[in-house]
């Protein structure tokens, strides 16, 4: 795939409709299908502490009857074209997205627009749905993994708003009324830097029409503005907390520090440097020595979660009990050595070559296309983007690795949390 097949600003159409609707569409005519994404603010950022996850609980309902039709009757119509469309919730935002053959877009485009503007929340289906929310939690409590995740959070996070898990509790799940969610839709609900992104086989102009035509007389004076988040300080020293469940033979474990935000500067360097400390290949550098050579760990691998707000570099692996605190020494070790030596030039060009090698694959289904309009538009990222992206990654030094590296990781400041027996 050359450069030029890529999205860029010459077959990317962006429009801003009058009410504050922001349109991406890219033509492709190879397919016969359509892929309809977006989102609009009003996520779990918008929960209040004593409603936590009604921002979950609203989104989930938007299906669940309209206006005009009723649960079945939405999931039919669907089914008797063979697409698919649904509502989920994000921290900033809800996002929605469905597929169909491009004679259906209206269809899609028809569920958008009752989902959003006309729901009816009906109440058994509220309950029904709480019901399955509460399970959910029930079986969440008992999982390693998810524990160790948000044991993680309150220890990173302390005082901040992503300290929060968008699920809720079994508390404030249980405190949702019909009313508290009828009134999160009618107040943070509307088109006010809302997007859309339509990719397939339609010319942009038909699309931006469509849209604008079910959606460009929608106004919500009441929606607030945009959520920001707070910035985060590091942690002063480590801090190591953990979660007990009885009856179980595993340890999930995550550590981790502040990282760096999606727009920093030094974002590439430290997606390189995390690529090679604990993803490419067997798991980079983390799974190599403490999955493979040491034989402490079922996984061991490193993840960044880059955003609009203060971002997680972390260290997530599942071990036996008895090996955590062995399991979490030889996982500095390896901080330690990548703040003290850096990269090789082997492996800064097989992860470079990895990067820019499959970004083709990324970007050769509508899906993976509309994603990326929608990430270069919640970053506000040049529309060539995608173009430039392999010369981005090639200009990436192992110096730059090097002084990202010891930005952001200081070992004696871990957040180091564990859930297990």
């Amino acid at each position: 795939m050359t450069k030029k097949a890529y999205p860029g600003a010459d077959d990317i159409t962006r429009v801003e409709l009058d009410n504050g609707i922001t349109v991406l569409c890219r033509t492709n005519f190879n397919s016969p299908s359509i892929v309809l994404r977006g989102n609009l603010p009003a996520g779990s950022l918008y929960d209040t502490e004593e409603k936590l996850g009604i921002s979950d609980m609203t989104a989930s309902m938007l299906m669940r009857g309209t206006e005009q039709y009723d649960f079945q009757a939405i999931y039919d119509r669907l089914e008797s074209v063979g697409a698919s469309f649904g509502f989920h919730a994000n921290t900033f935002t809800i996002g929605f997205g469905g597929r169909a053959l491009t004679e259906d877009l209206s269809l899609l485009m028809q569920m958008l627009s009752e989902g959003l503007r006309q729901p009816t929340f009906p109440s058994e289906h509220l309950e029904r749905l709480r019901s399955q929310h509460l399970a959910g939690l029930a079986m969440r409590d008992q999982d390693t993994g998810d524990m160790a995740e948000l044991t993680f959070d309150e220890i990173l996070y302390a005082n901040h708003p992503y300290r929060h898990t968008g699920d809720g509790t079994p508390e404030t799940i249980q405190a949702i009324m019909r009313d508290d969610v009828l009134n999160f839709h009618q107040k943070h609900y509307g088109p006010r830097d809302m997007v859309i992104a339509v990719v397939g086989a339609i010319e942009a102009d038909d699309a931006v029409a469509q849209i604008n035509e079910m959606l460009g007389d929608w106004q919500n004076p009441a929606q607030p503005a945009k959520a920001t988040v707070p910035e985060m300080p590091p942690l002063e020293k480590r801090v190591q907390k953990h979660y007990a469940i009885i009856g179980k033979s595993q340890t999930d474990l995550m550590m981790g520090f502040l990282g760096p935000k999606r727009l920093d500067d030094d974002f590439m360097a430290a997606s390189l440097g995390n690529s090679i400390l604990g993803r490419f290949g067997l798991m980079g550098r983390i799974g190599d020595s403490v999955r493979e050579k040491s034989g402490l760990a079922y996984y061991a691998y490193s993840s960044m979660s880059a955003g609009h707000g203060p971002g997680a570099w972390y260290v997530s692996a599942g071990v036996n009990p008895a090996n955590v605190d062995k399991a979490i020494d030889l996982i500095i070790e390896e901080l330690e050595n990548f703040i003290k030596d850096g990269v090789s030039e082997e492996e800064l060009s097989d992860n470079k070559s990895n990067y820019i090698g499959s970004l083709p694959l990324s970007l050769e289904s509508n899906s993976g296309v509309a994603s990326a309009l929608l990430r270069i538009e919640s970053y506000n990222l040049d529309l060539d983007y995608y173009r430039q992206y392999p010369d981005l990654v090639r200009a990436v030094t192992r110096d730059e690795i090097l002084t990202v590296a010891r930005k952001y990781i200081e070992p004696q400041r871990l957040a180091i949390a564990t859930a297990g027996p």
